[in-house]
């Protein structure tokens, strides 16, 4: 899923390639795509783009006369910039927005079609899909405290919670753990504060560094390939690699459709944290420090 650093190199290159350009045609090829039927979506024809911003992981385009169009693109929807005239009859492509110059195509690599959009007619309509969750690159410290310490959860939910912060997914947020040097399963209300402050310091500083290297890195282009899993990641998806750091293996812990990835050699004093389904299948032999995963 395009979390906060890759929304936000969304943003800037929607805004630098289209701002300005008006909408020719909109083509919609899975109409479950569509959260909101009035406006119909036809009604985006004809406007001219005024600017893109980000509300968590949702991108919304901004036209002129006042209208909105949010989309949320979930764990596989992507963007991709076309020639003019493009077909969009690929089975991924859900929707394709005709535009001056190319065709801004939404695609989705998943049957299970989860990407959301919906056309707004008032900024108070986009503050409705809203989470709720603070900007973590605003906020300061003390607000950053207040919203971590809101509910007594494990840090990887309180980071990954939309209600308390603001952009954060599976991926960024087991860079920022592995960088406080903490255990993605300690709770909130066992944190000191010198603890939260590290962590808060962590997100600020992981965050900002992934914008960059993803501004660097992706140039003047159109972001073609965002995923949640690059080589410059030091924690998740490296599975068993070793540790940047430390040299300790790499461990997860698997629930549902997702994996947490962490350092046990540099987040949690060498123990190796529970997978409810293997340590359930291994019981005894379940390792719980490093030695035992060496044994």
């Amino acid at each position: 899923m395009p979390e906060l650093p890759d929304v936000v190199l969304y943003v800037e290159s929607l805004d630098r390639l289209l701002k300005d350009q008006v909408v020719k045609n909109i083509r919609v090829r899975s109409p479950s795509v569509l959260q909101t039927y009035d406006p119909m979506i036809d009604e985006m024809v004809g406007r001219r783009i005024t600017g893109f911003s980000r509300r968590g992981k949702r991108i919304v385009w901004e036209f002129e006369p006042t209208m909105f169009f949010v989309v949320h693109p979930m764990i596989a929807g992507r963007f991709h910039w076309k020639r003019s005239g493009y077909a969009a009859k690929s089975k991924r492509d859900l929707l394709a927005v005709d535009l001056d110059e190319g065709t801004m195509v939404l695609t989705e690599a998943s049957t299970q079609k989860r990407a959301r959009a919906w056309l707004l007619r008032s900024k108070q309509d986009v503050d409705r899909l809203d989470a709720g969750g603070i900007n973590v690159l605003e906020c300061n410290a003390t607000e950053f405290d207040r919203a971590l310490r809101k509910e007594n959860r494990t840090l990887k939910r309180a980071l990954t919670n939309p209600k308390t912060f603001d952009g954060i997914g599976n991926a960024y947020s087991d860079e920022i753990l592995l960088a406080a040097r903490l255990s993605p399963l300690r709770r909130t209300d066992q944190l000191s504060d010198a603890e939260s402050k590290r962590l808060y310091e962590a997100t600020q500083t992981t965050l900002r560094w992934w914008i960059e290297h993803l501004r660097e890195s992706n140039g003047d282009r159109f972001p073609e390939k965002v995923t949640a899993f690059r080589p410059e990641m030091k924690a998740h998806g490296k599975f068993g690699e070793p540790c940047r750091d430390c040299g300790a293996p790499i461990q997860r812990i698997r629930y549902a459709s997702n994996e947490c990835n962490y350092c046990p050699g540099c987040q949690t004093e060498g123990r190796i944290l529970s997978d409810r389904s293997l340590a359930r299948l291994l019981k005894d032999d379940w390792p719980k420090t490093l030695d035992d995963l060496e044994d």
